[in-house]
């Protein structure tokens, strides 16, 4: 299959089939990644000649990032990337909350020594790109554990339902990777030896207060701006 772009690359953008599609796809990475920021007004000739495409396949991506709830289209005014609602993050958050204690809970179940040793593996990429100060690195590797830890579950449905929330999760957890990453990271080492010992309902609990912190942290982060710009 074709690759499609990344948010990291700048120049213009591969040609897969249809192109619409993977100008959409490329946006999308931007605003998730950070690169196109909450609130930030979006050009669409500054955003055609960036990824080296006409306006056309933009207008089409930004009618489609406002269906998905990437972007808000306002009248007069243009588009502009979507901020999330404290009740937005809290509904999301809640979901993958459910999903995320289910595999957690499987993990515990089925994981051999390899698997925890690939977990641990895991886990220092996020501990080194915490102390690298890397935002999208600490992101990636969150991702990478959370994704691992579905996968020891051997839950072929969580596994098909996960990934449709983790790039919203991976969006707004990229602002609070760096504040929130040494207790986050901290947890993760809980959770993980809470698999290695096999012991399935306390990673299942350990994974409850983790998303709960996570959900906690980023809402007070949203209310916190929010007064700062009133």
């Amino acid at each position: 299959m074709p690759e499609t772009p990344t948010a990291t690359v700048r120049g213009p953008i591969r040609r897969p089939a249809p192109l619409r599609q993977a100008v959409y796809e490329a946006l999308t990475e931007m605003i998730i990644n950070g690169s196109l920021k909450p609130g930030q007004h979006l050009v669409e000739a500054e955003l055609a000649e960036s990824l080296g495409v006409s306006r056309q396949p933009i207008r089409e991506a930004l009618q489609r990032l406002q269906t998905a709830g990437w972007v808000d289209l306002r009248p007069a005014q243009g588009a502009f990337v979507h901020s999330p609602t404290t009740e937005e993050c809290a509904q999301l958050l809640s979901v993958r909350a459910l999903l995320e204690t289910h595999s957690a809970h499987g993990a515990a179940q089925h994981a051999t020594p390899h698997d925890v040793a690939r977990l641990w593996e895991l886990q220092q990429t996020g501990l080194t790109a915490l102390a690298a100060g890397d935002a999208r690195a600490i992101v990636e590797a969150n991702a990478a554990l959370h994704t691992h830890i579905t996968h020891l579950s051997r839950n072929a449905v969580l596994a098909e339902l996960i990934p449709q929330v983790d790039r919203r999760v991976r969006w707004y957890y990229m602002p609070i990777a760096k504040p929130r990453g040494k207790d986050a990271w901290s947890e993760h080492a809980r959770i993980i030896e809470a698999i290695a010992d096999r012991d399935a309902d306390r990673a299942e609990e350990l994974m409850r207060r983790h998303t709960r912190n996570t959900t906690d942290f980023y809402c007070k982060q949203i209310a916190a701006a929010a007064v700062h710009s009133a």
